[in-house]
């Protein structure tokens, strides 16, 4: 048995983080010690480790709500696992399409600076002004 803070430990985990998801319902109320400890099995390390990588693949937590729902009944078909992995990744998709838009405009912004002065900085007339950018990178 672990306490909260070998628990975090063990997975990469901070303290508060662990009670929240275990106040979110992700993880199981823990047992108790004789002076009100909180004690930690195996299966937790495990469903922490699986909600660590989970969020570390940037998968949010109703989705990763839903993927413990599914490993509680290892007979059923994954196929609705992979439709929630298919929305990660179409999520994933859309934020690399931005970010490269991104970083397009700011290399645009960058190469057509003249290093004179503020009153003609390219990159400060382009950041008051969204018309100047060569596409649209708002946030979505």
């Amino acid at each position: 048995m672990l306490s909260i803070g070998k628990l975090g430990r063990a997975v990469g985990v901070k303290v508060p983080t662990i009670r929240y998801y275990e106040q979110i319902g992700l993880l199981p109320p823990p047992e108790r010690t004789a002076g009100n400890q909180r004690l930690y099995g195996e299966k937790t390390l495990e469903r922490l480790g699986f909600i660590r990588h989970a969020r570390d693949l940037g998968f949010p937590l109703d989705a990763i709500r839903e993927f413990l729902r599914l490993a509680d009944d290892p007979d059923r078909s994954c196929a609705a696992a992979d439709e929630i992995a298919r929305r990660q990744l179409a999520a994933v998709n859309d934020r690399i399409a931005r970010l490269s838009s991104l970083r397009d405009e700011l290399q645009r912004m960058v190469a057509q600076c003249a290093h004179g002065t503020i009153a003609d900085c390219r990159v400060i007339e382009v950041l008051g002004d969204h018309a100047h950018c060569a596409a649209d990178h708002e946030p979505g």
